[in-house]
């Protein structure tokens, strides 16, 4: 197994990688609409914060060679899912068919104060 960073992501806020690669696999850690640069939660509703937060995936998927397009297996959390079609809006700007498996829940809380948070496998 094997760690992937880079600098184009925010860095991870506990004892875990941005995403790891084994066998072939990509598993990035979920991430949140943290601009990279400035440390900030960026402003808006949960489109952009779903669009910031895909931007960071898409950052660490191009870290380990990959993209949207590898994307096998998304995971979507947000707080509340009353934001679901607004979520899906902006998730569809980044996705093309075959559209990978998906999975969206929703949760009370989060590790920061964010409305959105996703996790994504894909396949070298």
């Amino acid at each position: 197994m094997d760690s992937i960073t880079t600098d184009d992501a925010p860095e991870s806020i506990g004892p875990f990688s941005q995403a790891v690669r084994d066998d072939g696999t990509i598993y990035v850690s979920g991430q949140g609409p943290v601009d990279p640069d400035t440390g900030q939660i960026v402003d808006g509703g949960a489109g952009d914060q779903t669009r910031r937060t895909l931007d960071n995936v898409a950052a660490i998927l191009e870290a380990a060679d990959c993209d949207f397009g590898d994307v096998v297996k998304v995971t979507v959390y947000t707080r509340d899912m009353e934001a679901y079609d607004e979520i899906n809006d902006a998730y569809a700007e980044y996705v093309d068919p075959p559209y990978p498996a998906r999975c969206a829940v929703e949760v009370r809380d989060l590790p920061i104060d964010i409305d959105v948070e996703i996790e994504a496998i894909a396949h070298e």
